[in-house]
């Protein structure tokens, strides 16, 4: 079974949205396909305005049951599998994006995911580096390279189009059982190992975020297994463990 097939499981987040109609716009795509619920980050505009609930159609019913969060952490927080999309072409050297049919492709392989999200970043400026690495994995739309940036709404109807279609394409194939490290589980295990790096003297505070960023983009590229992120997870709290015992010792 692909639960992925029908969106019972699928969030759509949007980060920061500054355009009502865009808003409405997503909610109606929400509709369209079926998706379980519209998530909404530190909104910059009334997403509950007239604009927005005449743009949403029959999609009305996401903007009046939409869950609004302060960050991104928080609105993927109990999610298996986060997906963000990507417009810009100003991100750092180390970013690696694919193409949202070969994302797409790649979910469908999968038997069951639970908890989905295909995050949308800000209207002007997409997602920030931090926040592009919150993600499992980052996917852009192939565009012109004249002109690479899509309207808010008209990507969102892309990418819930190629995850619609992509379940179809390869239903006789052979499928996996899914157990990546969810999102949360490496945000945390970042956020360990990087106050255990500064603590041993490894980082510098100035400077650890990019290392550390670089670190977690190699973890994020391998499809780390949730076995393999609780070793990792292991081996540090070990560390600390020793490190506190020695210094009562």
């Amino acid at each position: 079974m692909i639960l992925v097939k029908n969106f019972s499981n699928l969030k759509v987040i949007l980060v920061e949205p500054h355009g009502p109609l865009n808003v409405g716009s997503v909610a109606r795509l929400c509709s369209n396909f079926e998706v379980e619920e519209l998530r909404i980050v530190s909104p910059k505009c009334e997403i509950f305005s007239l604009e927005a609930k005449k743009m949403a159609l029959r999609g009305k019913k996401y903007l009046d049951h939409c869950k609004i969060f302060e960050n991104l952490e928080k609105a993927i927080s109990d999610c298996d599998l986060v997906l963000a999309s990507c417009g810009r072409i100003d991100v750092g050297k180390d970013s690696f994006f694919e193409s949202s049919e070969e994302i797409f492709n790649w979910v469908s392989s999968f038997e069951k995911i639970n908890n989905l999200a295909i995050v949308f970043g800000r209207e002007d400026r997409g997602l920030t580096n931090y926040e592009l690495l919150l993600a499992n994995k980052t996917f852009n739309i192939p565009t012109s390279k004249n002109n690479p940036s899509l309207n808010l709404s008209h990507a969102v109807s892309i990418a819930l189009y190629e995850l619609y279609k992509s379940p179809k394409r390869n239903f006789n194939q052979e499928l996996e059982v899914f157990n990546l490290a969810s999102s949360k589980q490496i945000h945390d295990s970042f956020v360990e190992i990087e106050e255990l790096l500064l603590e041993v003297g490894y980082l510098l505070k100035h400077t650890s975020r990019a290392k550390i960023d670089k670190f977690k983009n190699y973890i994020l590229r391998t499809n780390t297994s949730t076995h393999e992120i609780n070793l990792l997870r292991g081996i540090v709290h070990q560390i600390k463990w020793f490190l506190n015992n020695s210094k009562i010792n």
